[in-house]
């Protein structure tokens, strides 16, 4: 059996880095992409440390000529893309009232779009093969819809009904499709998604309870390795499924909100009090998320 050639998107940090290396460890060929080759330092010296190797790949997943030149420079070197792991992406913090139309267009350009831009340049090649894998990285708030991220969870709600459609869409031609959701894991993106339109103060509230969320989190966050692993066994698996949930928070979040109605999950929101909040939210998902002390 030949080699397995994986292309990763999003490869300078956190998820996407830790997938790339554990990939390669396990056999595969694999390209790693990045928006410019000075954040190829950390990812290189991973491969090294694990003794394995990894080829960076210049490409912007938000740009169309940049996605069909860099598919097209690892087509042009390994021949076929067995696996594509679409993990780029961004944060974006924010209410439905006080979002920008501008945020919500440029969150949709990378997480979305990008994806797709990816999926429609590998998509042809695994087609007429008959074989291939897509996994699409979506998150936790890809099935639950937490406070003061609607730009992020829009984009994240759009990539799972997408790549819903995508998976019976070329069943029919050999092509495995994953969604694997990670909670909080260990990840550059906490640091640069700190920015929180707000302009009228009304929803503090919602802000507060939302950083808290994450607060407690980190402390708490899956390496980002589990998600590399969880990648390989979507991939590999005899038994496949559509989604993998992983990483804290994960599981008992997404089982709580499929086990709420609608109308409890909106009653939440309603809590003015932070303590009663906590307490529910802990009740419902199995996730204490209190300030401490």
């Amino acid at each position: 059996m030949s080699t397995p050639v994986s292309v990763v998107t999003g490869s300078n940090s956190g998820i996407g880095r830790a997938t790339a290396v554990h990939l390669a460890s396990r056999g595969h060929e694999v390209y790693a992409t990045l928006r410019n080759l000075d954040a190829a330092a950390k990812l290189l010296a991973m491969a090294e440390e694990a003794g394995v190797e990894v080829h960076p790949v210049v490409m912007d997943i938000a740009e169309d000529d940049s996605v069909r030149d860099g598919i097209g420079s690892v087509l042009e070197q390994a021949g076929r893309i067995d696996v594509l792991v679409n993990n780029a992406g961004i944060g974006g913090n924010a209410v439905t009232e006080e979002c920008p139309i501008e945020l919500y267009a440029h969150v949709m350009n990378v997480n979305l779009y990008g994806a797709i831009r990816c999926i429609q340049q590998v998509l042809p090649g695994m087609r007429e093969r008959g074989s291939g894998a897509i996994v699409n990285i979506s998150s936790l708030v890809g099935r639950v819809c937490h406070v003061a991220q609607s730009p992020y969870y829009v984009s994240k709600w759009a990539m799972e009904a997408m790549s819903e459609g995508l998976a019976q869409e070329v069943a029919l031609f050999g092509v495995r499709v994953a969604i694997v959701e990670p909670g909080v894991t260990k990840s550059a993106i906490f640091a640069k998604n700190v920015d929180a339109p707000n302009s009228s103060g009304a929803y503090d509230t919602h802000y507060r309870r939302m950083f808290q969320f994450y607060k407690a989190g980190i402390p708490q966050a899956t390496p980002p390795e589990e998600v590399g692993e969880v990648v390989y066994e979507a991939v590999t698996t005899e038994h496949p499924k559509l989604r993998y949930a992983c990483s804290w928070g994960g599981d008992g979040m997404i089982e709580g909100r499929a086990a709420m109605a609608d109308e409890d999950w909106v009653a939440l929101g309603a809590l003015a009090d932070d303590g009663d909040y906590y307490a529910e939210f802990a009740r419902r998902f199995g996730v204490d998320i209190a300030p401490s002390g």
